[in-house]
């Protein structure tokens, strides 16, 4: 069974359902996008249901259970049109359809439930596995072009800071590949990608890879050809409402393994801000607070 056979189903049985069944199948039929983001528990709390009548709905349309009717969902998003164009089309007329109040709700829903995402066990071990190998490397190249520049960018920002040897190969005037024929044994690449995956991206992957360096993959599928050539890969959802992916999630599993590295460099690390801040301040790059004026006596 498709969506579009379960909504029919629904909408004619609607009036032969229970009343708390009625609810929870008004919830489907109204928030489609939100049954296959969130997990039962959060659209339960926000239908107003417990968890169990939805998984009564599922079965009295004969499936398993609720995962079940979420997965029919989720397998529709992912059949959205391709190309950005054509989920712009498919935005533009859900804007009509149901206004701009439906859409921003859902954005930032479907970003809730993927950085709640993050905080699973599997994925909390990810990330430790990849920040002890950041914090071991002699030198971390930092790689990710079009909309995954900033995260490799702020990997890079933040090693800095902490005094630990990085090199952000940023591809200005296409050579930021070319920074890689320094990389080798005891190095590693911080590399940023997702569907659509960039060629580029991944031929300096196959180069690090093939010249002795660790790769540290943050992309969006185990299935992902960075993923599947990682020494560590950290795993985001990009999946929204809107027509162009998100990545929001990447930068913050950035953060999240900045702090994780860091902690794990220790006292290097506090030595490295400690001289950064210094350099900064005697640089004058940041505004100062006045100091307060004293009162008349």
């Amino acid at each position: 069974m498709d969506q579009s056979h379960l909504s029919t189903a629904l909408a004619d049985r609607f009036e032969q359902l229970p009343q708390q069944l009625q609810a929870a199948a008004r919830w489907v039929l109204d928030h489609p996008a939100d049954v296959a983001l969130l997990t039962t528990r959060e659209q339960a709390k926000r239908a107003g249901l417990s968890p169990a009548t939805l998984t009564r709905l599922a079965q009295r349309f004969g499936l398993a259970g609720y995962d079940e009717l979420r997965a029919i969902h989720a397998a529709t998003l992912r059949q959205r049109p391709e190309g950005f164009a054509g989920r712009a089309g498919e935005l533009m007329q859900r804007h009509g359809d149901e206004g701009a109040g439906a859409i921003a709700q859902d954005m930032f829903a479907a970003l809730a439930e993927h950085l709640r995402a993050l905080r699973e066990p599997e994925a909390l071990a990810r990330f430790e596995h990849a920040a002890a190998l950041l914090a071991e490397a002699q030198t971390v190249f930092c790689f990710g072009l079009r909309s995954s520049f900033p995260a490799a960018y702020m990997l890079d920002y933040i090693r800095d800071l902490i005094g630990a040897d990085s090199v952000l190969a940023d591809g200005a005037g296409g050579r930021g590949i070319d920074a890689l024929r320094r990389i080798g044994p005891g190095d590693a690449l911080f590399a940023v990608s997702v569907a659509p995956y960039t060629r580029l991206t991944l031929q300096a992957a196959a180069l690090a890879k093939a010249k002795g360096a660790k790769l540290i993959a943050l992309t969006d599928s185990p299935l992902s050809p960075l993923a599947a050539i990682a020494d560590a890969a950290l795993l985001v959802r990009t999946e929204t409402p809107s027509f162009f992916h998100s990545m929001t999630p990447a930068f913050a599993a950035v953060e999240c393994l900045a702090a994780l590295m860091t902690a794990r460099k220790g006292s290097a690390a506090l030595a490295g801000i400690a001289r950064h801040e210094a350099e900064l301040e005697a640089a004058g790059t940041f505004l100062q607070p006045r100091a307060a004026k004293r009162g008349r006596k």
